[in-house]
């Protein structure tokens, strides 16, 4: 969700109201408090979603493809695992007596999930099925089995990823015939069988599809596993909106079962865009449509986010982990459509445009040695690949730096350019958990030069287009 793409979608969200769209307002955009956050991974200029999750979720910057370790442990080497683990605000938060969820549209053992829960050396090792011999050998656990093990009591877990939690060969629930939807462990097991086995008498409940989420009471559920899709959910434009459920109404649900703690709750919210969920999907497969598609959907959790909860009480970040390569201009008019063409020719080959262009990617193309004249295809259509400057198989990230937006309890602490890793630990300041704690008082931060406190104990949202939400009771 680098800048490009936080306009873009606010001019396509305004198009799909029928306004020309320039002078819309995106629900983060209304955020009193704003900042910049630098991306790069300790090893890395240009960043993955491993090293930021890192950065932005257990406040150390780290090296790409890693997720929870420090920057001394080194990616596929097993053995760097060990004295390298780092924890996340959702432990912290864990540890202080609230509740804490994650929602994804992505797997929930994806990088940016992942970093809220797992040590691991490789982003990859989604199952003990993707990791290699040696890795298992020298103690490693795959990700999908840290989801159950590390942190335990995870009170809110949804989104994809269900083949990676049963056994090799494993038809799925949805899709019994599909090969690629199987299960994919090595070691035999079930492990939402082992989730709900845990739980004992508590409320406890696993669901993979939206009627069995909608159909549940979250004042009457302790805990929720939903896991959609084998691995990740489907584009906004392509869900099956009988069978999976749109990122709204998962955090509606998840924002209603956690704020039942009197101590408050922290939610992980990820809606993948250009670098965070199916947005940054979109942007990675060239798919301009489809990621701010994803972005708007973004939005309206965010929104959703808002009515559920108070100002006063919850600290609510939206940011994002990297940027990608996408831009758009082309000195188009106002109210041109955001997947319309630049309003003249190019002087070059004299041949239309689009506004929106990829620096690299897979929409490379020529015809005869040329570029492709678009006028003679449908660049509009959903999966249209946008033109990219340099050929390759799946665009790349961008590196510059990512807005912050915030609002809430001490929101204004983030301002101004900071390094990424310093968003976990304002938002540990400001709800008096993890190990910074000395200025609060009872539990409650106490502002400068005040002998007593009288605000309430914060929430906490984070929303990583991402997506972050502090909850305080």
């Amino acid at each position: 969700m680098g800048i490009p793409t936080v306009t873009a979608a606010r001019i396509l969200k305004g198009q799909m109201n029928g306004f020309s769209g320039e002078e819309t307002q995106l629900e983060m955009d209304k955020f009193p408090h704003v900042a910049l956050a630098k991306t790069y991974n300790t090893n890395a200029q240009v960043p993955d979603s491993a090293g930021t999750a890192t950065a932005y979720l257990c406040g150390v910057k780290a090296n790409e493809g890693t997720v929870g370790v420090s920057a001394a442990a080194v990616r596929s080497q097993c053995n760097t695992t060990f004295g390298n683990e780092v924890t996340s605000i959702l432990k912290w938060a864990k540890d202080a007596g609230k509740s804490v969820g994650i929602v994804t549209t992505t797997r929930v053992n994806h990088a940016t999930p992942s970093a809220a829960y797992a040590h691991c050396v490789d982003r990859d090792w989604y199952s003990d099925g993707e990791m290699p011999p040696e890795a298992i050998q020298g103690g490693c656990k795959d990700i999908a089995r840290q989801l159950l093990e590390n942190i335990p009591n995870i009170d809110v877990i949804m989104g994809g990823g269900r083949k990676y939690m049963y056994p090799k060969n494993t038809p799925d629930v949805e899709y019994p015939n599909e090969y690629k939807a199987n299960g994919t462990r090595q070691d035999g097991r079930r492990l939402v069988d082992e989730w709900k086995s845990s739980k004992g008498n508590q409320a406890a409940h696993y669901v993979w599809n939206k009627n069995q989420l909608l159909a549940l009471n979250p004042h009457k559920v302790d805990y929720l596993l939903g896991l959609f899709e084998p691995a990740d959910m489907r584009y906004d434009l392509e869900r099956d909106k009988q069978m999976d459920p749109s990122l709204a109404e998962m955090v509606e649900v998840a924002i209603k079962i956690l704020q039942k703690n009197p101590k408050g709750f922290y939610l992980l919210v990820e809606g993948k865009w250009p670098a965070c969920g199916r947005i940054d999907h979109g942007h990675h497969e060239g798919k301009a449509k489809q990621a701010l598609h994803e972005a708007v959907q973004m939005d309206i959790a965010v929104g959703k986010a808002g009515v559920l909860t108070s100002e006063e009480d919850t600290l609510t970040v939206v940011t994002a982990d990297h940027s990608h390569v996408f831009t758009f201009g082309g000195y188009t008019l106002r109210g041109n459509s955001i997947f319309g063409l630049a309003p003249m020719q190019s002087d070059v080959d004299n041949k239309p445009f689009t506004s929106i262009l990829y620096g690299n990617g897979p929409g490379f193309k020529l015809s005869n040695g040329e570029r492709e004249n678009i006028s003679t295809i449908d660049y509009k259509q959903n999966n249209y690949l946008a033109q990219s400057a340099v050929p390759l198989q799946m665009e790349t990230h961008g590196g510059e730096d990512v807005a912050v937006f915030a609002k809430g309890p001490l929101a204004h602490l983030l301002h101004g350019v900071h390094e990424q890793n310093y968003i976990p630990h304002v938002m540990a300041y400001a709800t008096c958990i993890g190990q910074n704690t000395e200025h609060c008082k009872g539990g409650y931060p106490v502002p400068c030069g005040a002998s007593s406190l009288t605000s309430t104990l914060i929430n906490l949202l984070s929303f990583l287009i991402l997506s972050l939400l502090l909850c305080w009771p």
